[in-house]
């Protein structure tokens, strides 16, 4: 059983490759490198650097690899730049996955778990996210993963695709200390690169309707996520039927200031965070009901938030050490 894995090189495509090898099931990677890392791909994995726009040589790999199912993490995925970039972002998102479905069908690969985001909810008017909430993106990058739904959604309608969707809200720490997240724009790295730096993070918003008064987000572990990831192959793989759509939740969620004060604890650093506006649009509570995917998918959360700190300050301080940390992913 051969996975391919778009965007494989990435932080959380390298940890959906590293839970593939340990659970038996083959993976292949395609990863352009415009923000992945060749060195988060395993050396016994194999890399095939390309675009997923290329529908010849996706098509190609498939048949080369024989591969049963895709995992398509690829695309560009900051949505505060999407805003300027829209163009940039629906080519990587929706033409892309457009594309890759065009190759699947040429190499006669019928399964696919995509990679899809919360961000397709935009601001629910709901504390607690379901997959029946409403979806009211308010970035090109949420319209473009949206999009991205429909698109496979027709695809199995028209050509028996068997697939689901997986939508998740914040990822962090890291599953090996070699793999972790150099994202410029996630809370995580930010924070710690801060820290490290002798700077002090910033609280932007101290007045939320919350119980500590900033805002309430959900944060999952990107091990978790990967598990389900690989779950979701194998029901697939194993002809289940999915829902079409999971979201990968807390069903809790926790404050920016719980965040800092597991940061203070676990780093030994101690810091009192700057106070700092509210950023436009941002509100108070957003948490996902992950009840479906509890179900169907082997989610849960196996981490606590000093759990998912501690291994993300693992691996920054391996990589800044080893002058690896870009910040560029």
């Amino acid at each position: 059983m051969t996975w391919l894995v778009t965007g494989g090189a990435g932080y959380i495509g390298s940890h959906v490759v590293k839970a593939l090898s340990e659970a038996q099931m083959q993976p292949v990677v395609i990863d352009s490198l415009a923000s992945g890392h060749r060195g988060f791909v395993p050396p016994e994995v194999p890399l095939v650097q390309g675009s997923i726009l290329d529908v010849d040589l996706v098509a190609r790999t498939l048949r080369d690899h024989e591969v049963t199912g895709v995992i398509h993490l690829a695309g560009f995925k900051y949505a505060g730049v999407s805003v300027k970039e829209p163009l940039l972002t629906y080519e990587q998102n929706v033409t892309g996955t457009a594309n890759l479905l065009k190759a699947m069908e040429l190499a006669d690969v019928d399964k696919l778990v995509f990679s899809s985001s919360a961000a397709t909810y935009g601001t629910p008017r709901v504390d607690l996210v379901t997959e029946d909430t409403a979806t009211t993106p308010e970035s090109p990058y949420g319209e473009s993963k949206l999009i991205g739904e429909w698109l496979i959604r027709d695809q199995g309608r028209a050509r028996g695709l068997k697939h689901t969707s997986l939508r998740y809200f914040n990822v962090v720490g890291s599953g090996s200390p070699e793999l972790y997240d150099t994202s410029p724009h996630n809370l995580f790295p930010i924070v710690l690169r801060a820290l490290t730096g002798g700077k002090t993070p910033k609280i932007y918003g101290t007045d939320y309707n919350t119980p500590d008064g900033t805002c309430v987000r959900d944060y999952v572990h990107v091990s978790d996520l990967a598990a389900s990831h690989v779950a979701a192959a194998r029901a697939l793989a194993e002809g289940r039927t999915l829902e079409r759509v999971y979201n990968l939740g807390s069903g809790d969620g926790l404050s920016v200031r719980q965040i800092m004060t597991a940061v203070a604890k676990v780093t030994g650093i101690d810091f009192e965070p700057e106070a700092a506006p509210r950023r436009p649009g941002d509100p108070d509570r957003i948490v996902a009901d992950g009840t479906l995917a509890a179900r169907d998918l082997d989610w849960r959360m196996r981490h606590s938030v000093e759990d998912m700190v501690a291994s993300a300050y693992e691996a920054q301080k391996r990589a800044t050490a080893a002058g690896e940390d870009s910040a560029g992913e």
